[in-house]
């Protein structure tokens, strides 16, 4: 379930993740891929995405701040990384918000195959169609102990792995559920966590064809950083802890994973 040579993998190969993301991340989402030894490509042109579809060892696309040409560029990176036999990571940000939202993520769904998807539970929940209370991007409120359920439910429907973040991930790939209990609480005060997150997983997912070991591992790695990274604060706050956090993604290979790692199958 687990494969921590990964981290050394994504390192030595240097995988090519081209990403789509939202303005209010992507400086984090590329330094934090340049981090863990990835090299990161952010464009949105339609000229150029389906030479960079195939040219990817990944795409991702998140959808955060959404508009009429952004939703043209990820139908076509994400039709030609599907046609390279490329993985695509989707990060629904958001998705029950709006109308707009809901009806683009259908169509992403419908028209690309996807390796992974990643979200909090309000999100994962509305892809599943499964009440949850919610406000814009936050993750709401309602029962975590769904959470396995709706995993299931997505990675069965879309013949992909699922990554619910949050206090306690869960990953499913829609015959095994993990849930991993690591991770420091200012993690989530950091906007942009769960996107950087989506696109480490895409570097890892890029690697290897074992997309819910990939996942797992990444998940897993990522939260972990989060705890070194808060251990290493005079004082709890957010902005120090977010440079330290970039840092340790930098240096997570000399960490003990297997063994601090708090991972368990649960179906």
């Amino acid at each position: 379930m687990t494969n921590w040579q990964l981290i050394e993998d994504v390192r030595t190969r240097n995988p090519l993740v081209h990403t789509i993301t939202n303005i209010v991340v992507a400086n984090d989402s590329a330094n934090g891929l340049l981090a863990i030894g990835a090299s990161p490509i952010m464009a949105a042109a339609v000229e150029e995405m389906t030479e960079l579809g195939e040219m990817a060892d990944a795409v991702v696309i998140n959808i955060g701040t959404l508009n009429a040409d952004l939703v043209a560029a990820m139908l076509l990176v994400g039709k030609a990384a599907n046609a390279a036999g490329k993985p695509v990571i989707l990060d629904p940000v958001g998705v029950g918000a709006t109308t707009f939202r809901r009806e683009t993520v259908r169509r992403l769904l419908a028209e690309i195959q996807f390796a992974v998807i990643r979200g909090n539970i309000g999100e994962l929940a509305s892809i599943a169609d499964v009440q949850w209370q919610s406000r814009g991007v936050d993750a709401g409120f309602g029962d975590a102990e769904r959470a396995a359920d709706i995993a299931l439910k997505v990675a069965r429907k879309h013949r992909t792995v699922v990554a619910i973040s949050g206090a306690v991930d869960t990953i499913s790939d829609g015959e095994r559920v993990v849930t991993i209990q690591n991770g420091d609480p200012l993690l989530p005060q950091i906007t942009g966590s769960g996107c950087l997150l989506s696109c480490v997983i895409g570097a890892f997912v890029g690697i290897t064809e074992d997309y819910f070991e990939a996942t797992v591992t990444a998940s897993a790695s990522y939260a972990l950083a989060s705890e070194y990274a808060a251990r290493k604060l005079d004082q709890s706050l957010p902005a120090s802890f977010r440079v330290a956090f970039i840092d340790e993604l930098a240096s997570w290979q000399t960490h003990d994973q297997a063994k601090l790692a708090n991972i368990k199958e649960v179906r």
